[in-house]
């Protein structure tokens, strides 16, 4: 970023509550396309009728526990994404909602307590697993994502970094006394 570029925008929390399932986020009669316009105007409907309506760009969703629980469908973290969420943060996610989400190339930041409610200014480091509340200045600490899913999110999600590296690249281990 050059002197001249503006600060990015901090992100503006939505925060829900603990077992969000997928039929929440998208429900299942939306399911049957992978148009994201359509995934993206019924996103959270049946949860927060006003979300696609006040959701930006950049925006932040923030749950409790087990975000993402319930089917398999690939299209929750589509139609998150395809709104303009940036980033999910929450106590805890379903695996495989969290599988998906960084397929696609959404960051997700599993935070165990945290003080962010509806409408805060907030900053993610996803690079430091943090995530800083201008309302109360507090930094919250995330659970670290291991460096290769934080390359598949930089690439944009699964698909552009295979095409880019062929393969996962790996770091290498550290050799280990016992051997």
């Amino acid at each position: 970023m050059s002197a001249n570029s503006p600060a990015p925008r901090a992100s503006v929390a939505f925060v829900y509550g603990d077992n969000i399932d997928t039929d929440r986020i998208i429900p299942g009669k939306y399911t049957k396309t992978l148009d994201k316009r359509e995934l993206a105007a019924h996103v959270l409907e049946d949860l927060d009728p006003e979300f696609r309506h006040r959701v930006q760009a950049g925006d932040v969703v923030v749950a409790g526990e087990n975000f993402g629980c319930g089917s398999s469908r690939e299209q929750a973290p589509i139609a998150l994404q395809a709104a303009g969420v940036h980033a999910v943060i929450a106590r805890s996610f379903a695996a495989i909602f969290f599988r998906n989400a960084i397929n696609i190339g959404l960051p997700l930041l599993e935070i165990a307590d945290y003080d962010i409610v509806t409408g805060d200014a907030i900053h993610i480091d996803l690079d430091a697993a943090a995530v800083r509340n201008e309302r109360t200045g507090l930094m919250h600490a995330a659970r670290p994502l291991p460096p290769v899913m934080i390359a598949i999110l930089r690439a944009g999600g699964l698909v552009p970094y295979l095409a880019a590296h062929g393969d996962f690249v790996l770091p290498a281990a550290p050799l280990r006394a016992d051997r």
